[in-house]
């Protein structure tokens, strides 16, 4: 009897089918998706560990780096809500005038070198001078601008020297550097009409004024004269409206981008100041005037190009226009160096006379050197002479340095050579992408640098400190300020000439100094009677 092929048993075809049914597991597409993405992840973290991992730990072993501190070891409770007190705190000490001082308390708390969680973000902090060096200097090129910097300035200053990076940057700076040279430097003529306003402007019954306003009139009018070729004459009688809603603009656009710089990124963009928008946008209606005068300056010079121009008084937009001709670019480097040129300065006076008005010693022994001019105004080598007013001016850039915060982000994996172990005497590891910021305040104001003295305004320390990277009011390294010798003459000789003129200063403020930080950084106010000579 012939047996039925299996394959066209019923029973047969039926069974095997049940089988496969009952003993075949089922996936899900969302299951299948967390498996892959587990497998993906984990497929990757083997790469990275072969990869980069193992890069860097053999950096970390060949420089003998360490574990770096961190706020959340000693105060956990401060370190919560991913490092968003953090940012609470610091808002409330800038509105409380604290911020500087607040931040001093948390170095000589925690350590000279730290870190700290904000959002997804490691930020280190550090008072190190070598830590610093090595950013400004020995390994300048691992470094650039923080992004957080660059969205907080560039809305007012666009691109330019102090908001680019890499080439960009360098492009910048060979374009300013000649603007700088000595005789444009060493050209103090200039300031002594705007020097005269000032004095103008001071009464002289020996009521109180507040010299620190009266300063940012003075630089933002000997600054945009240099930079335009049109002083603003903010100090001048009859100042025009325009000139001085263009100053006030200008200050309320760098607090708010002090601000901006502070805060997180996302935060700018979910309450943005629709005032400041206005007031950005009529300064850079105002400069792209002078900017437009420039071109046609220019346009002038090349269809007339066997007219000389030696002898003509200098003005930096026209050397700028030269060169480029794309207004923006032109408006965005004059606005950087107004800037530096206006406000470092009138900071550093500000703080300068607040001092003069509360140290009567150091008064008289100013004046003995200033005096020894016979009340002549005093030459760019004379100047230069004046030991003791230089001695003045570096303690008061030390204890008070116009610039006390600054940023970099590192662009590649790279080591500091401080800050790691339970001494912080070790290298720490820093990876690609992480900010580090430094306080100069504080590491201005470190006893083991300067001395048990060195919260103590004392001048004659300079007569044998030699500072290196522990002291920088003007930055270091390829960044270095390059009107650094522009600022220190202004406010030397506006300090001469305001001697020269008033034989004694009171201090009509009886508190402290007390901060008002923007981009620069000076007391609240400098408020004082000045009487005649």
């Amino acid at each position: 009897m012939t047996r039925p092929l299996l394959s066209s048993s019923p029973a047969y075809c039926k069974c095997p089918k049940m089988v496969l049914l009952n003993f075949t597991p089922s996936i899900s597409s969302t299951s299948f998706i967390l498996l892959s993405a587990l497998f993906f992840n984990a497929v990757f973290y083997v790469y990275w560990q072969l990869t980069v991992g193992a890069r860097r730990r053999r950096v970390i072993k060949q420089h003998g780096c360490k574990p770096i501190k961190t706020r959340a070891e000693l105060n956990p409770w401060k370190d919560s809500l991913f490092g968003w007190t953090h940012l609470f705190w610091n808002q409330r000490a800038a509105k409380q005038h604290k911020l500087l001082e607040n931040t001093r308390k948390r170095y000589l708390q925690h350590g000279y070198t730290f870190q700290l969680k904000i959002g997804f973000a490691n930020i280190i902090f550090t008072i190190e001078p070598e830590n610093v060096k090595a950013m400004l200097a020995t390994k300048f090129n691992d470094w650039n601008l923080p992004d957080r910097r660059k969205a907080a300035f560039e809305p007012l200053l666009g691109r330019g020297i102090f908001t680019n990076d890499g080439g960009a940057w360098q492009h910048s700076r060979e374009l300013l550097r000649p603007n700088f040279v000595r005789n444009q430097v060493a050209d103090i003529a200039a300031f002594e009409t705007h020097l005269k306003h000032l004095i103008q402007a001071i009464p002289r019954d020996g009521s109180t004024v507040d010299l620190r306003e009266l300063f940012y009139r003075l630089t933002i009018d000997s600054a945009t004269e240099f930079l335009f070729g049109e002083s603003t004459n903010c100090l001048a009688p009859g100042a025009s409206a325009q000139a001085t809603k263009f100053a006030d603009a200008f200050d309320r656009s760098q607090e708010a981008a002090a601000s901006a710089s502070r805060d997180l990124p996302i935060l700018a963009k979910l309450f943005p100041r629709s005032s400041i928008s206005k007031d950005i946008k009529y300064a850079h209606e105002f400069v792209d005037h002078y900017v437009k005068l420039g071109l046609e300056w220019q346009k002038k010079q090349d269809v007339e190009k066997s007219v000389s121009t030696d002898g003509e008084r200098y003005i930096f937009l026209y050397e700028l226009a030269k060169s480029i001709q794309d207004p923006v670019r032109i408006r965005s480097e004059l606005l950087n160096v107004l800037l530096a040129g206006r406000d470092t300065t009138a900071s550093l006076l500000s703080n300068v006379w607040f001092i003069l008005a509360k140290r009567s010693d150091v008064w008289v022994k100013l004046r003995r050197e200033v005096d020894a001019l016979n009340g002549e105004q005093p030459t760019f080598e004379q100047i230069k002479d004046m030991k003791y007013l230089k001695y003045v001016i570096n303690e008061t850039l030390r204890l008070h340095p116009v610039v006390p915060f600054n940023t970099r982000m590192s662009i590649a994996d790279t080591v500091l050579p401080r800050g790691g172990g339970p001494d912080g005497s070790s290298p720490i590891f820093i990876p690609a992408n992480t900010t580090v910021g430094w306080n100069l305040y504080a590491m201005h104001r470190r006893e083991d640098l300067f001395g048990k003295d060195a919260e103590d305004f004392k001048p004659e320390r300079w007569e044998t400190l030699r500072a290196g990277w522990e002291y920088l009011p003007f930055n270091g390294g390829p960044r270095i300020c390059i009107g650094q010798q522009y600022a220190l003459t202004e406010a030397s000789y506006t300090t001469i000439r305001l001697m020269q003129e008033y034989k004694k200063v009171e201090s009509r403020d009886p508190g402290p100094w007390t901060e008002c930080i923007s981009i620069t950084t000076s007391g609240q106010a400098t408020k004082v009677s000045l009487t005649p000579a």
